[in-house]
């Protein structure tokens, strides 16, 4: 038996969460709930007794070594304990449909995606034509290779076959300004293998970003900074949206396959965009900020404006992401009160927290073409039958007795990419990863494993105190 399922290995645990919540273990139905990683934990301790991080950290090291000796990431926990400290611990595993980003909120598995392979509507969205954007009046290719080759006088350039070979590797046609950059230098090893004098090089590096202003990229690194490159969990990024406004000079995209990185600023990445907003330029440089899940900022109109100021732009103008009308958070302390202040053609997003006042009817937004995600926390909802009126739905989130009454009509959206169980907090585990493995089986997809392992806190002599 692999030692994650051996009772000794949780015990110690198990006393720390059993003197956290004496006040709630009294009744015989009393549980906790948590995860464990292999380098972390997510615990509820320090709300009652004082946090101890080094007792926590004795306690988790158990799990965790049992975790990395059965090459399992995570897992979550839910643990029945009774007064006289008999325990049934329930363990359950990850499952290959479950998303791996998004961990576990205890207690619940996680995202369940039930369609192999598919990312959210905003991932798979693709830039849309602006036949009429032409390059920017300031872009001088001629003039920024001579400018360079000024500034790198010693630096050695890319031959017309190396920059054929990338355009081939990336799939698309490099700019003339793009071009004239490593025409001028080509920012790595010489060798026709890869190798070289790392020592060159990296002067090679510090000479080139001075010259131009940013940290470049060697002519091997360029890559297309589509969607892939951003990964996010599909619970999130079911939620986001891409709009467009029409003056915008950035499209609101997650990536594109015309936006060319070949630069940072030592965390955000710099791109050449060949799919520029309606009121963008060819060519022009956008800066793609590593702290945001869509969308890129207009940086400069093209290359060699800002070579030639060496980046130093004070007029930088960000694509602005509008909610309304397109997603819409309805609840206490969010944008709307209730569901029909939502209503919308272009409505695609329709969150609804904990509020005040009775439940909501899900009537108002039935019938709208574009709802694409619903999440709904517990309790919020009048009749989760009326969820069968959003016909259009890839992402759907509810509370566990939502989705039973769903589950027992036969009323399950069969649309969807990916679903959620929303808790409270106070959900047993057993109750949420009850109604997840019936969604997956739904699905076929693979179920999350659950083990039961029993024993006596106590028995090897660990005590509370």
């Amino acid at each position: 038996m692999p030692a994650i399922h051996d009772f000794a290995t949780w015990e110690q645990l198990l006393v720390l969460l059993r003197a956290e919540h004496a006040d709630r273990l009294v009744a015989d139905t009393g549980h906790v709930t948590g995860s464990i990683r292999s380098t972390g934990w997510s615990l509820p301790l320090g709300h009652r007794l004082p946090y101890d991080r080094q007792a926590v950290t004795r306690a988790a090291a158990p799990v965790q070594r049992a975790l990395a000796e059965a090459g399992i990431r995570e897992v979550l926990f839910g643990a029945d304990i009774s007064p006289s400290g008999q325990t049934v611990l329930h363990v359950f595993g990850t499952s290959p449909a479950v998303d791996s980003m998004s961990g576990f909120q205890s207690p619940s598995p996680g995202t369940l995606v039930l369609v192999d392979g598919v990312v959210a509507e905003p991932w798979r969205r693709l830039p849309e034509p602006v036949p009429w954007a032409v390059v920017a009046p300031s872009s001088d290719p001629a003039l920024l290779e001579r400018t360079l080759r000024g500034r790198l006088p010693d630096a050695v350039g890319a031959t017309e076959e190396e920059i054929a070979a990338t355009e081939e590797r990336l799939g698309v046609t490099l700019t003339e300004e793009l071009k004239a950059l490593y025409r001028a230098t080509r920012v790595g090893p010489a060798g026709p293998d890869g190798s070289g004098d790392w020592e060159a090089d990296f002067a090679e590096l510090q000479a080139a970003e001075t010259a131009v202003g940013c940290e470049l990229s060697s002519l091997d690194g360029l890559f297309v900074a589509d969607a892939s490159t951003r990964p996010y969990p599909w619970r999130y990024a079911a939620t986001e949206a891409v709009r467009t406004p029409s003056d915008a000079a950035v499209q609101g995209l997650v990536g594109s396959p015309g936006w060319i990185a070949f630069g940072s600023n030592g965390g955000d990445t710099f791109a050449i965009d060949l799919t520029p907003g309606p009121r963008g330029h060819l060519g022009q440089v956008i800066l793609i900020d590593h702290e945001q899940s869509i969308g890129a900022e207009l940086y400069g109109e093209s290359l060699t404006e800002l070579v030639l100021n060496l980046f130093e732009r004070s007029d930088r103008a960000g694509c602005q992401m509008q909610r309304l009308p397109v997603t819409a958070r309805v609840g206490d302390g969010h944008d709307l009160d209730d569901v029909a202040s939502a209503v919308h053609p272009d409505l695609e997003v329709v969150e609804i927290f904990r509020r005040s006042g009775t439940p909501l009817s899900l009537a108002p937004i039935a019938g709208l073409p574009r709802v694409r995600t619903l999440t709904a926390h517990p309790g919020t909802l009048a009749d989760p039958l009326e969820i069968t009126g959003l016909t259009g739905l890839e992402y759907l989130a509810l509370g566990p007795d939502e989705w039973r009454v769903l589950l027992d009509a036969g009323a399950v959206p069969q649309g969807l990419s990916a679903a959620s169980v929303e808790v409270r907090g106070d959900e047993h585990p057993l109750t949420v990863v009850d109604v997840a493995n019936n969604l997956l089986a739904l699905w076929d997809r693979p179920l999350i494993a659950h083990t039961t392992v029993t024993g006596q806190i106590g028995h090897s002599g660990l005590s509370d105190s």
